[in-house]
């Protein structure tokens, strides 16, 4: 972590630009709070796919949309605003439910996953809890 005192004065342009945007998380204050050098990294970073200006601000935005709403992330605040500003920059509905019916099938793999060992504990269980022939139980 930086030192307190190191981290006095320094300009944070991209934290100020997002407070002022709207698009700031209040959830980063802690860290900004902490390490505010840090924190203006990490969003230099996380910002540098959109800045560059190489994909259309419409597909940032569905891409910002999936990311947010997937159930990894599960983050309504930035899905709302993710979806807001789709909005303002012509998406229609139908290609944000599109976004969102595409980052569905990340929750899939809990189903995948999860049903055979359902099934696989299920025998187990009843295997262990039938009587045996040998241990004189009905």
């Amino acid at each position: 972590m930086t030192d307190a005192n190191e981290t006095k004065g320094v300009p944070t342009p991209i934290s100020d630009n997002l407070r002022a945007s709207g698009y700031w998380n209040p959830e980063w204050d802690g860290f900004t709070e902490l390490d505010p050098v840090w924190t203006e990294k990490f969003l230099d970073m996380a910002m540098h796919p959109m800045t560059k200006g190489l994909i259309e601000p419409k597909v940032w935005e569905f891409i910002s949309i999936a990311v947010d709403a997937s159930c990894t992330h599960m983050y309504g605040p930035g899905t709302r605003r993710h979806i807001r500003r789709a909005l303002e920059l012509g998406a229609t509905k139908e290609e944000i439910a599109a976004v969102l019916q595409g980052v569905s099938v990340l929750g899939l793999h809990a189903n995948s996953m999860g049903a055979p060992m359902l099934l696989e504990e299920v025998a187990r269980f009843q295997a262990r809890s039938q009587p045996r022939a040998d241990d004189g139980k009905p």
